[in-house]
Formats: C-alpha cells, sequence, structure tokens
C-alpha cells in the first residue's frame, strides 16, 4: 500500500514530491508509520525505482529473441520507450535520484540493473566470440547509455538543440550505426583468426 501510494505520488508529481507527509497522507496514516516500515525516504525510493525496473524488464523481454541483433535491439527499443512514453515520472526517478554520499546501491537493486543490462547483452551477444565477454557488456553499456542520453535530452526539451530527429528516429539511428561499426569490427577479427 505504501509502495503503490509513493509510486503514484512520483509517477504524477516526481520524486521531490515523495514526503513522508504527501503519502501519509495518501494512504491515511501518520507520516511517522512509514519508519516502520523503511529506514528513511531514499530506502522508499529504491523500492518504488527496483519495481519500476522490475516493469522495465518485463517490458524489453516481452518479444523473444530471434538472433539477429538488430531486429532484436529494435523490438527492445520500441518497447523501452513506449515504458518510458507510459510511465515518465516513473522512469525519471530510476535517474533522478541520488543516494547521500559515501552510500551504496544494495546488491539487490544492483542486480535488477544488471538483469536489464543482461538484455541489451543477449541480444548484441551473435556479435562477439567467446571470450570477448568484456567488449560485449562494454557494448551493451555504451548502447544503452546512449539511449538514454537521447530519451533524457528529449524529456528536458533540449533534443531540438542538437537534431530535427524524433526520439524513435534518433534511436533507430543509433542502432543501425553502432551495430555496423560493431559488425565491420567483428569482420575485421575474423579475418585476422
Amino acid at each position: 500500500m505504501v509502495i503503490d501510494a509513493a509510486r503514484d505520488i512520483v509517477e504524477r508529481e516526481g520524486l521531490r514530491s515523495l514526503t513522508a507527509r504527501n503519502i501519509a497522507t495518501a494512504i491515511g496514516y501518520s507520516p511517522g508509520t512509514l519508519y516502520n516500515l523503511f529506514e528513511n525516504l531514499d530506502e522508499l525510493a529504491l523500492h518504488i525505482n527496483a519495481s519500476t525496473l522490475d516493469a522495465l524488464h518485463v517490458a524489453v523481454s516481452e518479444h523473444p529473441r530471434t538472433g539477429d541483433p538488430e531486429q532484436d535491439l529494435r523490438a527492445m527499443m520500441h518497447q523501452y520507450l513506449a515504458f518510458l512514453n507510459e510511465n515518465p515520472g516513473l522512469w525519471a526517478a530510476i535517474f533522478d535520484f541520488r543516494l547521500p554520499p559515501q552510500s551504496q546501491l544494495p546488491d539487490w537493486y544492483l542486480r535488477r540493473v544488471q538483469s536489464l543490462m543482461q538484455q541489451v547483452e543477449d541480444a548484441l551477444a551473435p556479435l562477439f566470440a567467446d571470450g570477448e565477454e568484456h567488449d560485449l557488456s562494454q557494448a551493451a553499456g555504451v548502447l544503452w547509455s546512449s539511449l538514454h542520453g537521447i530519451c533524457t535530452l528529449a524529456r528536458d526539451g533540449r533534443l531540438s538543440l542538437i537534431s530535427a530527429q524524433s526520439v524513435p528516429e534518433m534511436a533507430e539511428s543509433l542502432i543501425s550505426n553502432y551495430l555496423s561499426g560493431l559488425r565491420t569490427k567483428a569482420g575485421k577479427r575474423s579475418a585476422n583468426a
């Protein structure tokens, strides 16, 4: 009940509105009751973001992998963008949330992030040989981060400063060009083997 109410607040009003008073008002309890369930609002925010990451994982996993990296990544990208459009406040909260200095993200949270990254790695895997796991992981991180950058610029109303293309058009171009480079690199490795 607390997480659902908090998710609604974050989706409607953003992470800055996630206060004990706002949550308590939404569920009809006193603000102090929240601290019986969560150590602090940071822990609650982590749980909200974790549930969003779980939902995003389900969304990008919806289409079975074909083994064609471009087709698989395009399907994932469309699901990612659809999720973002349906849940803009929750999506933003994942990236806007910051733990206090010297704090570490818990392992259970990091596993959710890694699970999403694994989806991208699985789609890219046909372009990498055995023993290139580090390169595969790095490529997945670059691709994911680049898509995030496009989406963040759009969210902040700054994408038009960079390009007249829409988010899907830029994302399509990103996938095509990035995969073209990976295929060229794979071809050179094969030729040198």
